[in-house]
């Protein structure tokens, strides 16, 4: 895997002071626990575009799918001027090959999702997107993108977070070692990620398993597009309990018959503890991984499901 993982990040929650009254939405999660993991590309939307600091507030009006940039007081329109800077913008970042983005909540140029937008009336409804937001989305739809705000959800962070890393493990994958070839790289990837596709999805998971062994039936550029995007879409999928205690029995089947009657009771206890939500996910991987160790199973040892992401972020220890 690739010592750095890129992710653009709205600057503001790295604590640059950018914000229209000049002061800044420091993160201390993004900044301190992600950024251990992660090379931050800070991006401010308002301030590269042009504007000052401090700045007159702006918000969203109109029609919600096709919102204009107006300022509060004013009333100056700079529409034409965000979305030619995000037009420009989202262009550079293609050469940063992010791995994901952590935008602003609720910002008017930054906001991943239900961003105000108000009416004729002055009246607002959530139902917009940040104009560089909905520019960088429309470029980048496979990259893995949330809001600080969504960051506070133990699930959506787990998968966001899962999702950048798989995403960096595929370019690592395509890149390769200049010795394997592209359909064996394909191959051992699938195999790898497969109780994790299953964890988010049982159905596409069989469907990239399809594609793969399909692989020498399509064109080269068309697979890996297919391919891609099939991966980024089963991982967006919610990972739920009953997924994970599937995957869970699954991976207890290949070591089944090697454990003692004790160690079988102790791992479906365990299960079944997670399953009532009663202990986090952590619990019964750990036990998995114990098991996998002890009764050397190569198969599961190369199962990226028992460690997708590093421990020291906890993103599994959530009942």
């Amino acid at each position: 895997m690739s010592e750095t993982i890129r992710v653009g990040v709205s600057a503001c929650l790295l604590g640059h002071p950018v914000r229209y009254d000049g002061g800044h939405k420091r993160d201390p999660y993004i900044v301190e626990t992600l950024g251990r993991s992660f090379d931050f590309v800070p991006v401010c939307p308002e301030v590269e575009c042009g504007l000052p600091v401090p700045r007159e507030p702006m918000r969203l009006v109109g029609n919600p799918d096709a919102p204009h940039l107006v300022t509060i007081k004013t009333g100056l329109d700079l529409t034409d001027q965000m979305q030619d800077f995000a037009a420009r913008r989202v262009e550079a970042l293609a050469e940063e090959k992010l791995c994901g983005f952590i935008f602003k909540a609720k910002s008017p140029s930054s906001g991943f999702t239900r961003v105000k937008v108000y009416n004729a009336k002055g009246s607002p409804t959530e139902r917009g997107v940040g104009l560089f937001a909905r520019a960088f989305l429309s470029r980048f739809p496979l990259i893995p993108a949330e809001d600080e705000g969504r960051l506070h959800d133990d699930k959506l962070r787990e998968n966001f977070i899962e999702r950048i890393f798989a995403l960096n493990r595929w370019r690592q994958t395509l890149a390769g070692d200049g010795k394997t070839s592209l359909t064996a790289r394909l191959i051992a990837f699938t195999a790898s990620h497969k109780l994790l596709l299953m964890s988010h999805s049982p159905v596409m998971a069989r469907q990239i398993g399809k594609l793969t062994a399909e692989a020498a039936t399509h064109p080269q550029d068309e697979l890996l597009q297919s391919y891609a995007t099939l991966l980024m879409r089963t991982l967006a999928l919610p990972a739920t309990p009953a997924k994970h205690v599937n995957v869970l029995q699954h991976g207890m089947g290949y070591f089944k018959k090697r454990l003692t009657g004790e160690e079988k009771r102790e791992l479906l206890d365990v299960i079944d503890s997670y399953h009532q939500q009663l202990v986090p996910l952590i619990v019964p991987i750990t036990l998995l991984v114990h098991y996998t160790r002890k009764y050397d199973v190569a198969y599961l040892k190369d199962q990226v499901y028992l460690s997708p992401h590093p421990l020291e972020l906890k993103l599994r220890n959530h009942a």
